[in-house]
């Protein structure tokens, strides 16, 4: 662990994991037998990923976040060295690092996630010190230890340093970190699982109104992405590839997000970019393994083919006018 602190261009705070990725001809049917294609271990989590990514395209970057004391911990710490980001990793004595089982289905791509946490790999708020929150232009949380995080969140906040944050579940105590956050670029899921709305159009305005935020979006998978400022929606469609692998595609978008943003770069552009990264790291195995050069993702933007947009204009611009 670095003994000096640094000023970082973005800190991030939330789950680092292990991940053994498995390749298979098919997804199994339920009580069968499958050979698998092949197996491989991998470094992932929310917001370990995206500081990777954000770090690979020329940031510094610090992450904050919680290991065991086991090989995979070391492995950890060995994968953030090799790239470049600062790790402030805290080690609990006698548990094993968070790990995930991947399943990645070979004709589509698309993966299943088994995964577990020993509790005591919760990142409390006594845990963090406030120089390396203070220390960056900008923190990035994940929901899974909202104490810690929303602590962070805080940190940050008074020291006018922007929030984002990566959900997908309503965690006990979530809302704490709600009320801390800037820019919520959420799952398509998370909305329902908050406040029980599923309809992006109708969410999104709803809990920016709720919780304050500046921005609030959602990733829709192939889809692309939505999102709602205040006063109109945003809304980038999703990119054509032949995917391999669909582990960490939220991951990138979000280090993608983080990237345009700390560039000045307008709302629209930056959705746009996150939407192309995250597409781009889907043609590679891996939580990882397709984060593509700058250029190239601006190439792809600019040549890559694009789906159907998820909401029709129209809707979209009756909804803004309803929430005006």
């Amino acid at each position: 662990m670095p003994d000096s602190c640094e000023f970082v261009d973005v800190v991030g705070v939330g789950l680092n994991a292990t991940d053994s990725l498995i390749r298979l001809p098919h997804f199994p049917s339920f009580n069968s037998k499958l050979e698998v294609l092949s197996v491989r271990r991998e470094a992932g989590g929310q917001v370990a990923s995206a500081m990777v990514a954000c770090r690979r395209w020329g940031l510094a970057a610090r992450y904050v976040g919680t290991i065991g004391d086991d090989d995979a911990g070391a492995f950890q710490r060995d994968e953030f060295e090799r790239a470049g980001v600062e790790a402030r990793l805290l080690v609990v004595p006698g548990i094993r690092s968070q790990f995930s089982y991947i399943l990645v289905d070979e004709p589509s791509g698309e993966r299943t996630i088994l995964w577990g946490r020993d509790p005591a790999l919760a990142l409390r708020p006594e845990q963090i010190e406030r120089e390396w929150i203070e220390r960056a232009r900008l923190l990035h949380v994940d929901g899974h230890d909202p104490a810690g995080a929303a602590q962070a969140a805080r940190w940050a906040r008074a020291a006018g340093i922007p929030v984002t944050a990566d959900l997908d579940n309503a965690y006990p105590g979530i809302e704490m970190l709600l009320e801390q956050t800037d820019y919520l670029l959420a799952t398509a899921q998370f909305p329902g699982r908050l406040i029980g709305e599923t309809d992006p159009v109708k969410a999104l305005p709803r809990l920016a109104r709720q919780y304050g935020c500046r921005l609030v979006g959602t990733t829709l998978g192939e889809r692309g992405a939505l999102a709602w400022d205040g006063e109109r929606f945003f809304q980038a469609p999703g990119f054509i590839v032949e995917p391999v692998d669909t582990t960490g595609a939220g991951d990138i978008f979000h280090g993608a997000y983080i990237y345009g943003l700390l560039g000045g770069w307008d709302t629209a552009r930056c959705l746009e970019f996150s939407c192309a990264a995250a597409a781009l790291n889907c043609t590679r195995a891996g939580a990882r393994g397709g984060i593509f050069p700058v250029d190239e993702i601006v190439r792809f933007m600019q040549t890559g083919r694009r789906r159907e947009p998820a909401f029709r204009s129209e809707v979209l611009g009756r909804a803004a006018e309803g929430n005006a």
